[in-house]
């Protein structure tokens, strides 16, 4: 068994009783890993597998995919504010979806994951800004080495990692003020 602290980015259902969660941690980067039995009434995962929070997690690799089972969680931070408004989840899930773009699975990130971490500490207290949109772009494009002086952040990952997430628009718009 391995742990880690990780921030849950994804989450859908696998079974009828399990849930596949997807998880961004400094160590073991993008981790996919399956709850079973956490859709059941009363199970031990309950209340502790939402969006964004910020977890202890203890896994048991698998030998033969990248889906490994989850064990144990311990939440430590639950970062509700982010559920404030549309904007600050809308850019929350802009920034999980950049972050899933350009990282490998399974390989240590801790610049990324740190950046991210940030990113949904900042969200959870605050209203996103076009400034703090631009800056996580900026700040994405320095860790990975991807900077041109001729074009914007945004553009570089793009031109580097393919097309950014379609949420970039609407969240430009509405953070225009």
């Amino acid at each position: 068994m391995e742990k880690t602290t990780a921030n849950l980015i994804r989450r859908f259902p696998l079974t009828e009783t399990s849930l596949i969660i997807h998880w961004c941690s400094d160590t073991q980067g993008l981790i996919k890993t399956v709850a079973k039995g956490a859709r059941r009434p009363k199970n031990r995962f309950a209340g502790k597998l939402d969006l964004f929070f910020h977890c202890e997690i203890e896994i048991v690799r698998s030998r033969k995919s990248d889906l490994h089972i989850l064990k144990d969680i311990s939440v430590l931070r639950t970062r509700l504010g982010i559920r404030g408004s549309y904007l600050q989840t809308l850019a929350a899930s802009y920034f999980v979806k950049l972050i899933e773009r350009v990282a490998e699975s399974a390989t240590p990130i801790p610049d990324l994951a740190d950046l991210l971490e940030r990113a949904l500490e900042y969200l959870d207290q605050n209203q996103p800004t076009r400034r703090a949109v631009l800056h996580f772009e900026k700040e994405l494009a320095r860790h990975l080495g991807v900077i041109h002086p001729t074009c914007t952040p945004a553009t570089s990952i793009s031109n580097t990692f393919g097309h950014l997430p379609k949420q970039r628009e609407e969240l430009l718009d509405m953070t225009a003020n």
